[in-house]
């Protein structure tokens, strides 16, 4: 018999369309199982211990709280004390200071002999690839109060301070900006190898200078790179904890205690797991937040 003109065809024993679409699928099984449990399940259970009074010792029982953690957290000026270092890191360290360094970088090093760009690149991305920990070590010997900078300083028999108690919020920027800046010069390394030389040479022609060849030619065809690096490093940067940590505890006082260091003492340190666990969600949904705007404006670039 015929089939009806706009009748979909199927071949003899080949199974619906559904089970095609699924047995498709099936490849991908693995990894969902995987994220469903090492991703989803966390979150979860963090979503969950947010709205309890859950706590490590000193409780007979854990209750839904509702609201209250979010509420609490509104009014703790300790809290907003940490959004606000938290914002002044991020921006310091990773909008300004890596990505403006790692472009500069990378500028530089296109221009330069060899033995001085690798050498470069050696020092920068051992930085890089040290622990974070142990970066935060070598940190807390630069900067406290008998470490290598004052020693410099001394030297060139200029003022000297202890840096980790007047100023420990620019001394754990520099810190991480020293660490991470090699991931930014690696990224825009490779945005630049893919500039059309014959765009530049264009420009110089016209009598452009290196400088509006940067401004008007490299930076827009790169700032796709631009916006992805801005992306991922400040992800990278709300989340750092061990530099800050082994360089100051968030101090002194709370003058260094960004998001993470101030989730950490309460859910560790003051057994308030229910609280500690409702800053890991502010800081998941800030996280989130930046996350939409920089695909938005990557959007945006495209059109």
């Amino acid at each position: 018999m015929p089939h009806k003109a706009g009748g979909s065809h199927r071949p003899h024993g080949a199974p619906p369309a559904p089970v095609r679409s699924l047995l498709r699928g099936l490849p991908m099984l693995p990894a969902v199982v995987l994220l469903a449990v090492f991703l989803a399940g966390p979150i979860a259970y963090c979503v969950y211990y947010a709205f309890t009074d859950m706590q490590l010792t000193g409780a007979t029982g854990t209750h839904l709280v509702g609201l209250d953690n979010f509420t609490r957290a509104l009014k703790d000026h300790d809290f907003l004390n940490a959004v606000w270092l938290t914002l002044a890191f991020v921006v310091g360290s990773a909008v300004i200071g890596q990505n403006t360094l790692g472009l500069a970088l990378a500028v530089l090093m296109e221009k330069a002999e060899k033995p001085v760009r690798s050498l470069t690149n050696g020092v920068v991305i051992a930085a890089w690839v040290l622990p974070e920990v142990v970066a935060g070590y070598l940190m807390y010997a630069f900067f406290y109060n008998q470490g290598s900078l004052n020693s410099i300083l001394d030297a060139l028999h200029l003022p000297q301070q202890n840096w980790l108690y007047t100023m420990p919020i620019l001394a754990v920027c520099l810190a991480n900006v020293w660490r991470g800046t090699a991931f930014s010069m690696m990224v825009f390394t490779a945005a630049l190898n893919d500039v059309p030389q014959e765009l530049v040479e264009a420009a110089e022609m016209d009598g452009a200078g290196p400088w509006q060849r940067l401004w008007r030619v490299v930076l827009p065809v790169i700032r796709g790179s631009i916006m992805t690096n801005l992306m991922l490093i400040t992800l990278q940067t709300l989340s750092v904890f061990g530099l800050i940590y082994t360089m100051t505890r968030g101090g002194p006082g709370n003058k260094s205690e960004t998001l993470p260091i101030f989730m950490y003492q309460q859910a560790f340190q003051n057994s308030l797991i229910g609280y500690g666990t409702a800053i890991a969600l502010v800081l998941l949904v800030v996280g989130a937040l930046f996350s939409v705007v920089y695909i938005r404006l990557l959007k945006l670039e495209d059109d």
